[in-house]
């Protein structure tokens, strides 16, 4: 399971991500002492620790290393999604909630999403209600959980 990033450490993550190459602890500074000031030693503590997580692999050039991104960020916030819908004790709601936070664009985005995991094979024509996913300022549904298993009605611990 993924730990969300600290502050610095995304900071750092960005840039590794943003160029997309191996990036030495020095090219990372200078672009960080643009916002803020910050030691070379606190970078390279924040790569080293980076690499001891297994964020970046790292390979040796001359008494330097330069720093590589082992997934994308993409990966990274997908993965961290994963873990807060895993840990929710009740998946659907937490889904529903989330979509009705989410802005139309973001909507639209996820249906995108949708057809593409899909696959051609399984897509079939769709309508505006692919995803039943309130708009804003519309009333969410009456009910933002599954249908009780029956199962669950038996055993009052839900199992």
């Amino acid at each position: 399971m993924p730990r969300p990033l600290g502050e610095l450490e995304d900071a750092v993550m960005s840039r590794v991500w943003k160029w997309n190459r191996p990036v030495t602890v020095r090219e990372v500074l200078e672009d960080l002492q643009n916002e803020r000031s910050i030691a070379y030693t606190t970078v390279m503590t924040v790569l080293d620790n980076l690499h001891q997580k297994g964020w970046v692999r790292r390979e040796a050039e001359g008494r330097a290393y330069r720093y590589e991104a082992v997934s994308t960020r993409a990966a990274y916030a997908a993965a961290l999604m994963n873990d807060a819908w895993s840990q929710s004790d009740n998946p659907a709601a937490a889904l529903v909630a989330f979509f009705g936070m989410m802005s139309e664009e973001q909507r639209e985005t996820l249906r995108d999403a949708v057809r593409i995991a899909q696959g051609p094979e399984t897509q079939k024509p769709t309508g505006p209600s692919e995803l039943a996913v309130p708009a804003e300022g519309r009333e969410p549904p009456e009910r933002a959980e599954p249908p009780e298993n029956p199962a669950s009605a038996q055993d009052p611990g839900g199992r």
